[in-house]
This record gives structure tokens, C-alpha cells and sequence, in this order.
């Protein structure tokens, strides 16, 4: 290279690396690369019942989890003190890390990327450090933000990966030096920007998805100046096509939520890319219906495509067959392969494939340019459908090295504020701010600095009851509510500054490392990965699985939670929150049936402590709780009676029912409160933090004034608490309750799980309406597009609304076969929190349009649900975004609901606020089959 461009050694400025060492290490389970890690939690009484590594993969969990404690500290919030750390506690951790044996440990604090001023984290690493001289400690709040166990299993992977970590980058480092180059080595990260060798030594779990991304960067270069809007950046390789989104600001889109990497998951800055199986390699298969791929050859090609001699057809010998300038091997050895219909059907499939994945990855439904890189680009067309222009630029074939040597140095902050006392704007700008210094600080040039990403969200409200349903019961409620607080993210990036000499520099390699030939790695690993496929359940076994129920107790497994987590989230009609966290927390208890719990804000942060026992407890000399109900099956709400009953705390059995059949967002549309039987139903209530704060409410005079009051000092006590109600009768109960409802969520979450394994996720909503009691009780109201939403905070909920364009929702390989799209034009979904109707619209752009009675396809109580046409999964109000592919599925609302006027304004579009539209149900009402009476074994 230094001949070819006549350049010398010291004129290079630096050498940038993207590499997969790192996440290959984590992915393929290596015990060589990888080190025994110690926990230690800053989270005072909260998450207990959720360990470190609990929802890992067995193997995963035993080889990298060497010890884990529980200390005093964590924030709320608003950033007050849960407790402040115990030095003396945090010394004593240590002493048993250090007698295991364990160099890598990890501080993980309760809402610690918001701690600016107590430090928590900082504090408790330099004790660390000062006990156990020589160890690795790593910080959570530097390696991810906001999400408790998501942040903290990113932490614990990035601290086993340390000590292979700084051997890697060294080893880079040494060969540049060797060619007598005195320039620093960086190596590039997940989100398009670059790292100091140190910092990649620190954090190497930032690397993981580099690959992509220096792709994306590389083609803003390609572009140039002209880079003024998005672009769609698709990068053609051997085996897959990966899209992504490249947007305005030379940056790539990144992923909304969580990531998941080896069966574990995380929330660190992953880009949003999706990857289709077309490549160079891929393999063509002839017949009444042309596929292309999965399967490929790869990078094999010069060894098995036709082009080359061998036999495989492959996309890369139809390229050279239809374009005669291909210079791609010999063409004469493919004449004949395909014939002119064959070659057309080829090249409309490969258009097809592209477009279709294009527009999926889309932020809004108008054409935007297509930028084509990678070695295999020439495979697709010079045209595509939703496509301004397809740029094909030169050098497109390394366009990948292209990124990393132009990468940015970035910073992001993510953090929750008060808008109480500052606007919005100011706040953005303190951000803002903060944001560039520590840009700066990472290494950028102080006067290129800029806000390349900028998002702001409103944090809504939820609250939860659970009530014990037989005489002389005490009831309990998780409330959740934030007034005034909206979670900003802030990036800022800028140029490296060359002349750093202070992020260049790498720790020494600890002496404990394992040097193995490339040969004997590649031996371990897969040995590895056979082992954890073998311990994994068979599709056979699922798929012949039967519940666990003996004299009329249901013995849940993990099995039934992962489908009872399913059904719940759908059930959730949008909100509720997800029930990935408490489903988690119940992997080591054995518990009958029942549910409750929820909040998609604190919840994320702040896990669950024993708030609710303490209450349960403190009423213990007033009522004798025998079983326990949910308030609403919907969303992370059907687990809480679960938790409650089981083993490990009150070891009773929980009720196969719930208040609601569904969710709804506020403490007054429950079915008690529907039968108005006596009032108020809720007091007296006591409510308490879990950290040593009670409040107590004797009498009230409705329900409506005990919501009210417990409101006001929920953003005192943290924004959750748990609360115990007063008594109801067993007869009250079978005349309130919702019946089967934990029933109803297992056998969704059951038939998702089917349309998976069987490969029929095309017609899951189908297989849902025949477990939810046929077409007569439920049905599919629309398939499509999201191709717009809207949301704003208002009291303390979310409203909004999200726009649907029929579409066919099914991947055909072959366009040439007729669509089967049934659903045409537009539908809306209003939203409060959950869903509160589908209403079909004259145009995509009759968003203000006052909805009219007969353009209601489906409206509360009955359940209107989305869920996500690619896999079967629910999709929240928080997560719709535009180009996903969605079914909504309707069901037939409880007759406790709908047998009565008070329960339709109580539960129907008046008490959603939609008072001008009337209730039409969209069918009859089936009750659910009983889990427990079909698969008794008495």
C-alpha cells in the first residue's frame, strides 16, 4: 500500500480496526477468552428476587458468574437516595472475590446513569480497587444506560472479555509499530464512531456490531458533501444483504429497545440493521417456484459456483448469465443454466427481496435513495420500487474499511428530567452540552463537535391492584406514576483530535491468559456450541408439551411462563409494560396461577423489592390471606400474583382470573367497581416504598379520592409502591372475577409458540382466534404497514395514535405470485396507554378525521391488539414505529364487561374518552378454557 500510493510511514495519522474478536469470543462460549466475573449491586432492598444472570442461558450464566452480592446504595428516579453505599459492607464483598479467585467484578447501581452528583458507582469501584489491587472493575453506567439487568448483562459480558480484550488490541498494536508507523491504533464501535485503543481495552463490548456500521459510514464518504437526507445503505456480501438506515446526520439509525446476543439481553447502542439471505453465494433453486437462499455457499464461491467449474447455482453465476459485462469468472460456463423466463423470474425475485426489505426499514413511507456497497453489490437491479435513485458508487466493494478510517469520535447521554421547572428547550441545551464536553473528553476536536441525535419522551404512568379474592382478604396494588419527567438521549460527535496523546496508550496484559493456535480455538468453540444446542428443548418436545396440574393446582414451569409472558403482552392491548421482568423473577419459584404487577418506566430501573410482602404483612393482624388475584392480565400485570403466592414468599396459590380480562389505565375500570355492589371498594389501603415508608388511608370516601390521595405521594416514595387493600368475600369474587384469564394468556402465548415452530407466523392471528374461542369471539381486523404515529403526555398517560396501511404482510420469495393482500386503505388507532379502538380512514392523511360510528371496525372493551406479523410478539404503544409489518387482532371482550350499561361506560369509549361513539361488539364472548380442567390429572 505505502508503494502503490507513495505514501511513507509518518505520514499516516492513524490506523483504525474493526473487529469481531470480541463478540465471536462471547458467541462462541470460549472459556479461554473469557473470565469468571463478581457482581456487586448498588440497589438497596430492590431486585432481589431477580439475581444477576438470571434469564441467561445455563451454560452462558455458568461459566462467566463467579459471585454476586446485594449492597446498600441505588437512586430513585429523580435522582434522591434509595441509601447511600456502605464502605464497610462493599469491603467485605471483596474479601470473598478476592478468595475465589475472581480479578473482573462489576458495579452495577439503581438508575446510576442519572448519577452525576452522588457518584455511587465511582465510589464503590475505587474500594474495589483498593481491596483486590490488579482487578478489572467495570462501571455499568459507562457501558449502556438506562434499563437495570439489560445495562447490567452488557457490564458482566464486558467485564469477561477485559483481560482478551487488551491482549487483542495490543496485538494490533504491535505489527503497526512493526512497519514503523508511531501512529495510535483505534478501533471502531457499534454506533459509527471510533475508540482509543484504551478505551476499546475498557469497553470492548462496544464493538460488538462494528461490522455494519463502518458499511454505513463508509457509504456517507462514497456520497459525499451531497449527504443532506437519509439514506438506505444496503450491503450485498456473500451470504446476506444488510440494511440499514444511514441517516441525515452520517450516522446509522440505532435499535429502539433491546438487543440480544448469545441468548443474552442487553440495551447498548446496536444499530438497526435487518439481514436478508441473499447474497454473492447464495444458492438458486429451480422449479414451478424459484427460491433463492437461505443457504449459500458463502465464501466458497470460487470453489463450488458454476462460473468457476463447479456445480452449485448460485446468484453470482445468474449475474454474470444477464449482464455480459460481469467479469466475474467464465461466463461461457454458465450458458445454458437458466432459460430467458427462468433469468427473468431471477432478477424479479432479487428486485423483490430488495424492495421488500427496504421498505420495512423505512421512516416514512416516500421514496428515499438506495446506496448499494459490498463485494457482491452487482447483484441488484439499477431500479427498485420506493427507491429515489440506487447509487452504486465506485470503491462500493470496500466500503466497509472506508467507514472505519473516517469514523467520528461520539458520546451519548440518556437521562431522566424534571420539566416541572425548566422548559423542555433548556433542558435540551444543559444536555446538549454535557453531551459535547464529553465528546471533547473522549477525544474530539472541541470546535467540530456536533448534536447529531436528539430524542425526548415522556414518561406515562401505570398502577396495578391485586386482591385476594376469598373472606377476610387483603387486596395489593403496584402503582407506578410520574408527573412531570421525560427521559432524554442526547448524542454529540465530532473529528479525532490526532494530536491526543493521552487515549493511545493500552493497559499491560494480566499474565493469566490462555494463548491458544487459531486451529484448537476453532475446535473449542464448536464443541461449545454443540453442547448448549443438544441442552436446549426440541421443537418435538414443545410441540407435544403438557401443563404440569395435579388435584386442581397448575404447576407453573419455565415453559408456561414464557408462554403466559406471551399472552399477556397481547392481552395488554398495547400497555400494561412488558412482562419480561417479572417473568424473570420467577424462574426458581414453583407457584400456582394468578398474575398482576407493572411499570414501563421505573420498572426498567428500579426491579421490585418486597414493598408488597411488607404490606401484606403489616395487615396480617387485621385479615388471613389464603389466595391471591390479579388486577389485569394485560402486560407485565399478569405476574404479580404469581410472584405473591409463590414458594419463596407466601408459598399460596393464586387465582386461574383477574379484574379486567385485559388492561386499562385507570384504578376505576375494574369489574368490581363495574357491579358497584359497595363503594369505595379500595380502602382502607396502606401503601409503602419497600424502603421503610408507609402511608395510611382508613377511610375514603370513593375510590376515585383514594386514587387521588395515593397519587400525590407516589413522586415522594419513588414513583412505585405497594400497596394493601381492604377485604373481599369469596362470593364477591366468583361474581367479579374475569374467569381463566391466566388460562387465556398460556394458550395465546401457545399457539405464537406453534406458528414458530411449525414456520406458520403468517397465520398466528388466525391460530390465536381458534384458541381464544373461534371466529366467533375474535378475528383479525386489519394487516399492514404502521406508516405514521403520533403521541403526547397528557395526566400523566400517553395518548396518541398510530396509522395502518393494508398491506400484504407475507415474505414471498417469488412477486410473480399473487399477492394475497385483503386489507385495503387505511386504518387509525387511537391510544390511552392501551388501545382504545380501530377506526378505518378515508387517506393516510386524515389523521384529524372526527371518527364516525360506521367507521369503527373495533372499539373498548373489547381488546384490540398488534402484534408484530414477522414473529407473533405483541407490540406495545411505545414500540410502534413506522414500517413494521402488524396484525390487529380483535377479541371479544368479558361479558363482565358487556353484560351490563355501567360496565360499557366504565370500560367502553366513554370512559376512554371517546364519548361520541357508541359500543358495537365485534362478536360474542367465549370464556376461556380452563387450563386446570383440561389437563387435571386427579
Amino acid at each position: 500500500m505505502f508503494a502503490a500510493a507513495s505514501i511513507s510511514p509518518g505520514d499516516v495519522a492513524s490506523v483504525t480496526i474493526g473487529t469481531t474478536h470480541f463478540v465471536n469470543a462471547v458467541m462462541e462460549r470460549d472459556a479461554n477468552r473469557l473470565s469468571k466475573v463478581a457482581v456487586i449491586r448498588l440497589s438497596g432492598p430492590f431486585g432481589k428476587h431477580a439475581p444477576p444472570c438470571v434469564d441467561w442461558p445455563d451454560d452462558m450464566r455458568e461459566l462467566i458468574l463467579g459471585y454476586y452480592a446485594l449492597a446498600k446504595g441505588g437512586l430513585e428516579v429523580d435522582g434522591s437516595l434509595i441509601s447511600d453505599i456502605d464502605e464497610g459492607e462493599i469491603r467485605t464483598y471483596c474479601k470473598e472475590i478476592k478468595d475465589r479467585g475472581i480479578k473482573s467484578v462489576v458495579v452495577n447501581g439503581v438508575f446510576s446513569p442519572v448519577d452525576t452528583i452522588e457518584r455511587q458507582e465511582e465510589r464503590a469501584a475505587q474500594i474495589i480497587r483498593d481491596e483486590i489491587p490488579g482487578c478489572d472493575v467495570v462501571c455499568s453506567n459507562e457501558v449502556a444506560n438506562l434499563g437495570f439487568l439489560e445495562r447490567e448483562n452488557a457490564a458482566i459480558l464486558n467485564a469477561s472479555i477485559l483481560s482478551f480484550a487488551r491482549k487483542t488490541i495490543q496485538s494490533f498494536q504491535e505489527p503497526v509499530k512493526k512497519l514503523g508507523l508511531e501512529c495510535p491504533v483505534f478501533i471502531t464501535q457499534n454506533d459509527g464512531t471510533l475508540l482509543s485503543g484504551e478505551m476499546a481495552a475498557r469497553l470492548p463490548i462496544r464493538t460488538f456490531s462494528s461490522g455494519p456500521t463502518n458499511s454505513m459510514r463508509g457509504a456517507a464518504f462514497l456520497v459525499g458533501e451531497g449527504l443532506n437526507e437519509a439514506i438506505m445503505v444496503v450491503d450485498i456480501g456473500g451470504t446476506t444483504s444488510d440494511v440499514g438506515l444511514l441517516l441525515a446526520n452520517g450516522f446509522p439509525r440505532q435499535q429502539a429497545a433491546y438487543s440480544d446476543l448469545a441468548g443474552v439481553r442487553m440495551n447498548f447502542s446496536y444499530p438497526d440493521v435487518k439481514s436478508i439471505a441473499l447474497g454473492g453465494g447464495s444458492i438458486v433453486r429451480k422449479g414451478d417456484t424459484m427460491t433463492i437462499g437461505p443457504e449459500s455457499v458463502g465464501y466458497k464461491l470460487t470453489k463450488e459456483a458454476v462460473v468457476f467449474g463447479v456445480q452449485v447455482l448460485t446468484t453470482t453465476d445468474c449475474i454474470v448469465l444477464s449482464d455480459p459485462n460481469t467479469t466475474v469468472g467464465n461466463r461461457d460456463l454458465v450458458n445454458g443454466a437458466l432459460t430467458e423466463e427462468e433469468l427473468r423470474r431471477f432478477k424479479s425475485i432479487v428486485k423483490y427481496k430488495l424492495e421488500k426489505v427496504i421498505d420495512m426499514m423505512k421512516t416514512s413511507p416516500g421514496d428515499v435513495p438506495v446506496l448499494l456497497v459490498g463485494g457482491v453489490a452487482i447483484i441488484a437491479p439499477d431500479v427498485l420500487e420506493g427507491a429515489s435513485k440506487v447509487i452504486k458508487p465506485k470503491f462500493a466493494e470496500v466500503a466497509n474499511a472506508i467507514g472505519a478510517a473516517t469514523a467520528r469520535v461520539s458520546a451519548v447521554i440518556d437521562t431522566v428530567k424534571s420539566t416541572e421547572s425548566k422548559t423542555t428547550t433548556q433542558l435540551l441545551e444543559e444536555i446538549s452540552a454535557e453531551a459535547t464536553d464529553r465528546a471533547v473528553a473522549a477525544g474530539a476536536v472541541p470546535n467540530s463537535v456536533t448534536i447529531v441525535e436528539i430524542e425526548t419522551i415522556p414518561l406515562q404512568a401505570s398502577f396495578t391492584i391485586l386482591l385476594p379474592p376469598v373472606s377476610l382478604q387483603s387486596s395489593f396494588v403496584v402503582w407506578n406514576y410520574i408527573a412531570n419527567k421525560s427521559r432524554f438521549i442526547v448524542r454529540a460527535a465530532g473529528e479525532f483530535d490526532y494530536s491526543r496523546t493521552d487515549l493511545t496508550t493500552v493497559p499491560a496484559t494480566s499474565t493469566d491468559g490462555i494463548e491458544l493456535e487459531m486451529s484448537a480455538y476453532e475446535k473449542t468453540a464448536k464443541a461449545k456450541i454443540e453442547k448448549a444446542k443438544s441442552e436446549f428443548q426440541s421443537e418435538a418436545d414443545l410441540l407435544a408439551y403438557k401443563p404440569e396440574v395435579r388435584e386442581r393446582v397448575w404447576y407453573i414451569n419455565e415453559t408456561d411462563l414464557g408462554w403466559i409472558s406471551t399472552g399477556c403482552y397481547i392481552l395488554g392491548t398495547g400497555g400494561g409494560g412488558s412482562p419480561y421482568p417479572d417473568m424473570i423473577r420467577l424462574h426458581d419459584a414453583s407457584v400456582g396461577c394468578g398474575g398482576g404487577m407493572g411499570s414501563p418506566t421505573v420498572g426498567i430501573e428500579k426491579l421490585p423489592g418486597d414493598e408488597m410482602m411488607k404490606r401484606r404483612l403489616s395487615f396480617t393482624r387485621f385479615v388471613i390471606s389464603a389466595q391471591h388475584i390479579a388486577l389485569e392480565i394485560g402486560g407485565g400485570n399478569g405476574f404479580q400474583g404469581m410472584i405473591l403466592g409463590a414458594s419463596l414468599n407466601m408459598d399460596i396459590p393464586c387465582i386461574d382470573g383477574d379484574w379486567m380480562g385485559r388492561a386499562y389505565p385507570e384504578k376505576n375500570q375494574t369489574t368490581p367497581v363495574v357491579f358497584n355492589e359497595r363503594c369505595p371498594i379500595w380502602s382502607p389501603v396502606a401503601m409503602a416504598d419497600g424502603n421503610g415508608n408507609v402511608v395510611l388511608i382508613p377511610k375514603a370516601t370513593s375510590d376515585l379520592q383514594v386514587e387521588r390521595v395515593l397519587r400525590a405521594g407516589l413522586s415522594q416514595m419513588g414513583s412505585q409502591t405497594g400497596c394493601a387493600d381492604s377485604p373481599v368475600t369469596g362470593g364477591e369474587m366468583k361474581r367479579w372475577v374475569v374467569e381463566h384469564a391466566i388460562s387465556q394468556a398460556w394458550r395465546i402465548g401457545r399457539a405464537v409458540s406453534r406458528a414458530r415452530l411449525t414456520n406458520r407466523v403468517d397465520n398466528v392471528a388466525e391460530m390465536i382466534i381458534n384458541d381464544c374461542g373461534g371466529p366467533k369471539a375474535a378475528k383479525v381486523i386489519w394487516k399492514g404497514k404502521i406508516v405514521s404515529v403520533e403521541r403526547t403526555l397528557r395526566m400523566g398517560h400517553v395518548y396518541g395514535e398510530c396509522i395502518i396501511e393494508g398491506a400484504d404482510i407475507v415474505e414471498r420469495d417469488d412477486p410473480t405470485h399473487e399477492s394475497q393482500a385483503q386489507f385495503k386503505g387505511f386504518i387509525k388507532i387511537p391510544f390511552k396507554n392501551e388501545n382504545i379502538a380501530a377506526v378505518r380512514m378515508a387517506s393516510a392523511g386524515d389523521i384529524l378525521q372526527t371518527e364516525k360510528q360506521e367507521d369503527v371496525l373495533a372499539i373498548v372493551p373489547d381488546l384490540i391488539s398488534v402484534i408484530d406479523a414477522q414473529n407473533g410478539d405483541a407490540i406495545g404503544t411505545p414500540e410502534y414505529r413506522y414500517g413494521l409489518l402488524v396484525v390487529v387482532l380483535g377479541i371479544a371482550a368479558s361479558d363482565r364487561w358487556t353484560g351490563t350499561q355501567r360496565g360499557i361506560e366504565i370500560g367502553g369509549p366513554k370512559g376512554l374518552g371517546m364519548p361520541h361513539l357508541e359500543y358495537e361488539p365485534l362478536g360474542a364472548f367465549v370464556k376461556p378454557v380452563s387450563v386446570i380442567d383440561e389437563f387435571d390429572q386427579k
